[in-house]
């Protein structure tokens, strides 16, 4: 092989190893989580209406159950879907979003809607 031939072989192949070691702009980048803190602040409700759970702005809740107004009182915290609750008396549990319904405690809780207020 002549040198010109070799040299170009050994630029091409120099280039070709930068291009495959450096980072592709055509890549996807990582998604930033852009999720609302808020989205699923609101009253949350059994079918039935006997058990309320209002998830407020501030990270607490106030759950009632039947005619007993603020039954169980506490914090939340989200991670993604899931719902992780501390009452006042220390008792934890935890729940999911899914499809726009809580599942918590083997309770199915849908939001309430503002036309039911």
């Amino acid at each position: 092989m002549n040198t010109a031939r070799r040299t170009g072989a050994l630029t091409a192949l120099s280039l070709s190893l930068a291009m495959a070691s450096a980072p592709s702009q055509a890549q996807p980048q990582r998604p930033r989580l852009l999720e609302d803190p808020n989205r699923f602040v609101g009253m949350w409700v059994t079918q039935d209406g006997h058990i309320r759970h209002e998830l407020l702005p501030n990270g607490h809740y106030d759950e009632a159950r039947g005619t007993r107004l603020s039954a169980y009182r506490g914090s939340y915290r989200l991670t993604g879907n899931h719902i992780d609750y501390v009452d006042d008396t220390g008792f934890t549990a935890d729940g999911e979003f899914r499809d726009g319904v809580l599942y918590h405690a083997g309770m199915v809780l849908y939001r309430e809607s503002t036309t039911r207020r």
